[in-house]
């Protein structure tokens, strides 16, 4: 695999950064809380959410597990945003 720059998130990677983004709204996580929870560093989660860089499955997997979300659930909401532009 190619090092070097990353692309930049697409719809559905900035689709599912606003799920996340909107879940943490609704239980009152903070960028902090969830990074913690998540065993990122802060500065990593900031650049994702901001749609700086996308979110790796592995990402949305722990980030998910650190809300107590359902991945399905989230990825849906996620797909039906972009089928919905």
């Amino acid at each position: 695999m190619p090092q070097g720059k990353q692309n930049p998130s697409g719809p559905f990677a900035r689709a599912t950064s606003a799920e996340v983004r909107a879940t943490m709204a609704r239980q009152r996580v903070s960028g902090a809380q969830l990074a913690f929870r998540a065993g990122v560093s802060q500065s990593y989660l900031s650049k994702r959410l901001r749609d700086d860089l996308p979110f790796t499955l592995n990402d949305i997997e722990a980030i998910c597990k650190a809300l107590d979300e359902d991945l399905e659930t989230l990825v849906h909401a996620a797909a039906q945003a972009v089928s919905a532009q």
